[in-house]
């Protein structure tokens, strides 16, 4: 090494130990031509000396120079393409090895000074950086618990996303409940969370007091960060219960709890989280984990939670209300079916079964994997929007004549006891004309034969009478199919007689005579016609409720439920393509639980075997979809309302 070179070095030494000029200068370590300069910023100064690889000696700061940590101050004649070979973005500067102190003073200094400055730009992109992520992370749990409805959902996403934006190990969730006695209020523990430890938690209360940590911040509306729950002051109102610790061995250290305010400025809730992290994977098993892992929650993650916990208070409050919301729709569904119910004791639960049947199916199509239905999907909104028809699709029966809607014969009541009455009429008019018969015989003389033969016709005109009405009371039970000769129900009809005004009057009426000759069920036309009615009372009363966007389709679906495929249903006569799927779905399960419904007056309960047949008849008529149907029979939805059910 010549003596110029000695010098130089001697003099960068000289500069850089010199405390009063350089004091970002900490130590300084030779490596043959390298002098380092470690602070804030880095430097590296490069004497190019005889003998000695400038390039060689950068060697020992590699890695530093790569992540642009520290600085190259070249001395001497330089080749370009030693300075062109460091990292891209590396701050470098050449200084001749002639150059008096004052150059190597300013260069030093200089160099110093804009790595410190790139430092300092790059702490602070890298702040501006996680600000930006923590804001997106803001923003995205913001959209995600504004978009669930589900309250438990909620609480829980709510818990997890604070969790996460503070580095909890655990954490847990309660919710402001007001006490049975409408003026007090107490907070519901309704979840927990935690990485290191599995329990079983249970719902409790506390009071909304200062006693209790998450109490005191749901009293006094502020949040309350606590850098270790074994060293709390004893002057504090609050404290910590240890025994869930020691129940399932666990370490509670660090804890801050955040009230959930709504935009009313009222308590909905607390967030209270456990042991911040260093190192958010890890999990906490040992004291040594705890020792190691657990720190206090920052004055940042204080501050995260409380911004997450605003939100969660309004999105709470939003869905409190709108679980409250459901709740009384829900118990109006619910009075509203009673109330079709309770004018016909005998069909009570169908809704409920149709409506069970009808969601078990649409959920199986939704699961179906082959088929015309494959693609077709139900979202658990469109299940519900499906129930919510299904309990109401005969609520338009309020608006049919309770006598048509009961009538469990296919003669009203008072009309067989008028019929019975006639009956009965015409017996004593023949007993009575056989006494006058048999008396003029005996004043006349005549022989007992002639007698007798009175006596034989007044038998064989009872024994019609009772046959008559045999037959009738046999004709006006209902029947399930198209089937029944009534053939001597019209003979019936043509029997006169002569009332005691008088009058020569026939047996039965027309419309009695009519009524006795349906072949299906109990009503005649115009009661059928009136009973169809209700499809469209439904349809009415149904638009009328403003169902919002979520539930739009239900007046439309509950309206369809007797339309069939080919046209041939009511009240539109509307064709497969025209008919909404879930009415489809909804049509079958009608049907099947008005065949197999319990006993009725009307009608015995149908095995499910027959009503499966029924309903296969169905199909080949045209009326009902045929892979619906195979669904419902493979899938044996039909067994869903084997049990019995309440809504």
């Amino acid at each position: 090494m010549s003596a110029t070179d000695n010098e130089s070095l001697s003099r960068i030494e000289r500069i850089i130990g010199d405390g009063n000029r350089f004091e970002k200068a900490v130590h300084a370590e030779r490596y043959g031509a390298v002098l380092a300069i470690e602070s804030g910023a880095a430097l590296v100064i490069a004497v190019e000396v005889d003998g000695v690889n400038t390039v060689a000696a950068l060697e020992p700061y590699v890695d530093r120079l790569a992540a642009k940590r520290v600085g190259v101050l070249f001395v001497g004649d330089i080749d370009e393409s030693v300075v062109s070979r460091l990292p891209e973005g590396v701050i470098a500067q050449v200084v001749p090895i002639t150059a008096g102190d004052n150059a190597y003073y300013f260069a030093i200094q200089g160099m110093l000074d804009r790595l410190e400055l790139l430092s300092e730009d790059r702490r602070l992109a890298g702040a501006l950086d996680r600000a930006r992520y923590e804001l997106r992370e803001l923003t995205e749990i913001g959209r995600a618990i504004t978009q669930e409805r589900d309250l438990t959902k909620l609480l829980d996403l709510i818990l997890v996303k604070s969790r996460f934006v503070t580095g909890a190990d655990a954490g847990s969730i309660y919710v402001v409940e007001t006490a049975a006695d409408g003026r007090s209020k107490h907070l519901r523990f309704k979840m927990s969370q935690n990485d290191s430890c599995q329990f079983e938690a249970k719902e409790f209360t506390i009071p909304v007091s200062t006693r209790s940590i998450a109490g005191y911040a749901a009293a006094t509306l502020a949040p309350i960060n606590i850098p270790d729950v074994h060293d709390i002051p004893r002057d504090a109102p609050y404290g910590y219960d240890g025994s869930f610790d020691r129940r399932v061995g666990y370490t509670t250290r660090s804890m801050i709890a955040v009230p959930m305010i709504s935009a009313e400025d009222e308590v909905m809730g607390v967030i209270q989280l456990i042991n911040k992290k260093r190192e958010g994977r890890s999990v906490l098993r040992t004291e040594a984990d705890f020792d190691r892992e657990v720190v206090p929650f920052d004055a940042r993650s204080a501050e995260l939670l409380t911004s997450l916990a605003s939100q969660a208070g309004i999105v709470l409050e939003n869905a409190m209300l709108y679980d409250e919301i459901r709740r009384i729709f829900e118990g109006f569904v619910r009075a509203s079916v009673q109330a079709i119910e309770q004018r016909d004791p005998t069909t009570s639960g169908h809704s409920l079964r149709v409506s069970v049947l009808s969601c078990r199916l649409a959920e199986k199509v939704d699961r179906a994997d082959s088929g015309i239905y494959a693609s077709s999907k139900f979202s658990p909104r469109e299940v519900k929007e499906l129930e919510y028809a299904s309990l109401l699709h005969d609520f338009g029966k309020i608006g049919v004549r309770e006598q048509v809607l009961v009538k469990a014969k296919k003669l009203y009541p008072h009309v067989l006891d008028a019929i019975r009455e006639r009956i009965y009429y015409v017996e004593k008019e023949a007993e009575l004309d056989a006494m006058k018969r048999k008396l003029a015989l005996v004043e006349g003389g005549s022989p007992a034969s002639e007698v007798g033969a009175i006596d034989e016709w007044l038998r064989d005109r009872r024994a019609s009478l009772r046959e008559m009405w045999k037959t009738i009371q046999d004709a006006n039970e209902p029947t399930v199919l198209s089937e029944g000769d009534f053939t001597r129900i019209t003979e019936i009809a043509r029997v006169e007689f002569v009332d005691g005004a008088g009058e020569t009057r026939l047996l039965l009426s027309p419309d009695e005579m009519q009524s006795l000759s349906i072949r299906k069920g109990s009503l005649n036309d115009g009661e059928m016609d009136e009973i169809r009615s209700h499809v469209v009372h439904t349809f009415e009363f149904l638009t009328r409720i403003p169902w919002g966007k979520s539930f739009s389709k239900v007046a439309d679906i509950a309206g369809a439920h007797h339309e069939k495929l080919n046209g041939t249903g009511y009240p539109h006569g509307k064709r497969a393509a025209e008919i909404p799927l879930p009415s489809k779905i909804m049509t079958i399960a009608d049907i099947y639980d008005a065949l197999t419904a319990r006993d009725r007056p009307y009608k015995k309960a149908m095995p499910a075997e027959r009503a499966l047949g029924i309903l296969d008849f169905e199909v080949k008529d045209g009326n009902v979809d045929a892979e619906l149907m195979r669904i419902f029979r493979e899938a044996e939805v039909y067994k869903s309302v084997e049990e019995p059910l309440s809504y």
